[in-house]
């Protein structure tokens, strides 16, 4: 691509930016030329992708989500039910995860979210049922194929049943392989730079999943090799109680004491926190990701977004495991949670550029990637292009506005580090009708028995 022409993405009908009326020019996978009003490029000899029926946003960033959890949506038995009985009913049909399985879970996940515009994804894979050793492998073969940027973690659980956990025995392993192999898939996969497409981050599932020593000993990790840490926290009531009950502290208590708060994690859910606690999370600039439909569906609670921004805390948005979404369209969850942040504080403190920035600049932090999610000179070249020709945009008025409010879910183009991941709606040399057979009949085995 850096041989190739610059591409000037001339005259969208509106882009989530000033000062580029006229649109930019990408090179080489970055933005290299905003054009503004009544201006044409500065860069010679450009290649013009006409973008009059476009809205143009930055590439969405999923900060959150379970790719395998793909084969398990709507499923009867794990449905009306809060979180750990929810956990207890699907813990045994995700022990029977396959490599091939996998694969499809994560052909299909990364796919609908690039069909929705998101060009970053972060994954949370924790189940390691034997054979499927070489899950994160997979999954970067995935991103690989498709064309899309990812952040995936190398997650972990090391307490079953027999600990006292929730998770069957047959899905954890133990602290040295979990380590071992956290230290492996960062030496292999992990790239630095601006310019990175696969990275990777370790990600123990969460404080009743794991021991002290492992969230321990995954921090220290973390730290040795310069690489991000995830988990779930404060997402229930009931992870309160547990923690109270263990730990003798409140989960962001225990978090500091594994030498978790600090600028390096990011956490998924966020629900329950007080207001100390939030400014505690300011303080060590550790940001979360807000996950609105997987909250709603599961009845966990609501993420308090503005009194944490309030607090100095970065908000980023998640579209969660497909078992409790259950979907994988970020330009949905985008909707979802100015929705449900409206609902909460009202039409003078949320707007629908706050969920844009929410999915955009917020999650760009905290993936701890500056240089995506901006529309910006020197910034990457991933953004989404979607059209307003559908019945639901039919007599819209502001057409940024009218992508969160008449609920835009399907992008039209979609670049990736300068080059098209998406085209006229579809992926290129994606059978898609081929992946959902594939994808429905190993679903259907999991579930089966």
């Amino acid at each position: 691509m850096n041989d190739a022409k610059p591409i000037w993405i001339r005259d969208p009908l509106a882009i989530l930016a000033d000062g580029a009326e006229r649109g930019i020019v990408v090179k080489g996978g970055q933005i290299i030329e905003l054009v503004p009003a009544g201006a044409a490029p500065a860069t010679a000899d450009v290649a013009v992708f006409d973008a009059g029926d476009h809205v143009v946003l930055p590439g969405l960033i999923n900060t959150h989500h379970h790719f395998y959890q793909t084969l398990t949506r709507a499923l009867p038995a794990a449905m009306d039910r809060e979180l750990f009985p929810w956990l207890q009913a699907l813990y045994p049909v995700w022990a029977k995860l396959t490599p091939d399985a996998l694969d499809l879970g994560v052909t299909v996940a990364m796919s609908e979210l690039l069909l929705s515009g998101c060009t970053t994804t972060t994954d949370h894979h924790y189940v390691f049922p034997a054979g499927l050793e070489d899950a994160v492998d997979i999954e970067v073969a995935v991103a690989r194929r498709l064309g899309v940027r990812v952040l995936l973690t190398r997650g972990s659980m090391n307490l079953s049943q027999r600990d006292g956990g929730l998770p069957p025995d047959s899905v954890v392993q133990d602290e040295d392989t979990i380590l071992a192999d956290s230290a492996r898939v960062v030496g292999k996969h992990h790239q630095r730079g601006a310019d990175a497409m696969v990275q990777i981050a370790l990600a123990p599932c969460s404080p009743f999943s794991v021991s002290t020593s492992l969230m321990r000993a995954t921090a220290d990790l973390a730290d040795k090799l310069d690489v991000r840490l995830h988990t779930h926290l404060a997402e229930t009531e009931d992870e309160n109680r547990f923690c109270q009950e263990m730990f003798g502290c409140r989960p962001l208590d225990y978090l500091e004491q594994c030498g978790w708060l600090n600028a390096r994690t990011w956490l998924a859910h966020g629900i329950f926190f007080n207001a100390d606690e939030m400014k505690r999370l300011g303080k060590a600039k550790t940001t979360i990701s807000h996950c609105a439909c997987s909250n709603q569906l599961l009845a966990s609670g609501c993420c308090p977004v503005c009194e944490m921004e309030e607090a100095g805390v970065g908000i980023g948005i998640g579209v969660d495991g497909s078992a409790s979404n259950d979907g994988s369209n970020l330009m949905q969850e985008v909707r979802a949670a100015f929705l449900l942040q409206r609902a909460r504080y009202g039409v003078t403190k949320v707007s629908h550029k706050d969920a844009l920035r929410w999915a955009t600049k917020g999650s760009a932090a905290c993936v701890g990637r500056p240089e995506l999610g901006e529309i910006a000179v020197g910034k990457a070249a991933d953004l989404a292009l979607f059209r307003l020709d559908e019945l639901r945009f039919s007599g819209h008025g502001d057409p940024l506005a009218a992508l969160v409010l008449c609920g835009a879910h399907r992008a039209d183009r979609v670049m990736v580090a300068g080059k098209w991941a998406v085209i006229d709606g579809a992926i290129p040399g994606l059978d898609v009708a081929d992946v959902i057979q594939r994808h429905s009949s190993a679903a259907r085995a999991m579930q089966a028995g």
